[in-house]
């Protein structure tokens, strides 16, 4: 009796995975453009990611040497905190330290007193600034993240909250504080010793900051950026359970098969005088089908101004844009440089 052996063949397919979050983005710093997501305008509760928010609002309205006197204002804070006292002094850079790295609730709302004299100033602020960020899916009720009596909070989208980071990530100070792992601050009570919770700092070596958010409501949230070969993404996850892997992963996944490119130089002219003030770069992937337009107003300019737009489209989809401006008085001005120099 003949043997039949039977061959099966399984195939396995290399880096597949499925991202446990109920809403998640992957956005491309530089451009803006969405790499990848789902869900990415749906309005969730958003815990202490908020404090992004609270941190661009302080450096913007404050001053981050000022020494804070802390008041009565913590009294009402709970949860994860800093454990600043009342009559405790120590300066609004240290509190926004004790805010992004180990998310204080005490220091979110000592940051808000200080800065604008009420936490009701502090948030109409945080909103405005969702407004004119185009955070359309945005509203904050307090700059800690925490739920109210009633399970109301802050609420925001994974795209709004990638468009909050981009904004973020251009500020020295934000960057600062996102990417220390760890600190020793010496207050006028006590000198604490702070770690960073997001543990993808110290877990992978291209993270370059985030904020992590949690409450029984709002579940796991995670916001944080990566750089790896001059290319900067954005993850933001909401309701993910296993955000720091899936983060992770999203990041080996682009960083192994997208690179960076130039689209536009802002050396190229588009005419007389007509200039962009920065370059377009954006991140790709062979087979990307990228091309530029541009369209230049009619009329009289004035020097400085707005004169047109240059758009980048992927596929012939716009995903980003810079605009055209007239600079009359350029080469006049390196022409008097070069004749001083002559003299």
């Amino acid at each position: 009796m003949k043997k039949l052996l039977l061959f099966i063949l399984i195939l396995l397919p290399i880096n597949v995975y499925g991202i446990s979050a109920s809403s998640y983005i992957v956005m491309d710093q530089d451009s803006g453009r969405v790499l990848e997501g789902d869900n990415i305008e749906n309005e969730r509760l958003i815990a202490s990611i908020t404090k992004i928010m609270t941190c661009i609002i302080a450096l913007e309205y404050g001053d981050i040497n000022e020494v804070v006197k802390v008041d009565d204002s913590i009294i009402k804070s709970y949860g994860s905190g800093i454990y600043i006292q009342v009559g405790e002094e120590l300066t609004l850079d240290d509190l926004l330290y004790g805010l992004m790295m180990r998310s204080g609730n005490d220091a979110a709302l000592q940051i808000a007193k200080s800065v604008t004299g009420s936490i009701e100033s502090f948030v109409y602020l945080m909103n405005q600034k969702a407004e004119v960020l185009g955070m359309k899916n945005t509203i904050f009720i307090n700059p800690t993240g925490l739920e109210d009596n009633n399970g109301g909070g802050n609420m925001s989208s994974v795209y709004d909250m990638a468009i909050l980071t981009k904004y973020a990530m251009n500020n020295d100070n934000y960057r600062r504080y996102v990417s220390t792992k760890n600190l020793t601050v010496k207050s006028s009570y006590k000198t604490y010793k702070w770690t960073n919770k997001n543990k993808l700092l110290f877990s992978y070596d291209y993270c370059t900051g985030g904020k992590t958010g949690y409450t029984k409501k709002a579940k796991r949230t995670l916001v944080t950026t990566g750089s790896y070969n001059d290319m900067n993404i954005i993850i933001v996850t909401f309701n993910d359970g296993n955000d720091f892997n899936d983060h992770k992963n999203l990041y080996q996944k682009y960083f192994n098969s997208y690179k960076r490119i130039k689209v536009l130089d802002k050396n190229d002219s588009y005419g007389d005088n007509i200039y962009l003030k920065n370059d377009f770069y954006m991140i790709s992937k062979d087979g990307d089908n990228i091309t530029t337009r541009y369209k230049i107003n009619d009329g009289d300019y004035s020097n400085g101004e707005i004169v047109g737009k240059v758009e980048v489209l992927l596929n012939d989809k716009v995903i980003g844009y810079r605009y055209l401006y007239y600079y009359k008085d350029i080469k006049t001005s390196l022409g008097n440089i070069l004749h001083n120099i002559m003299l």
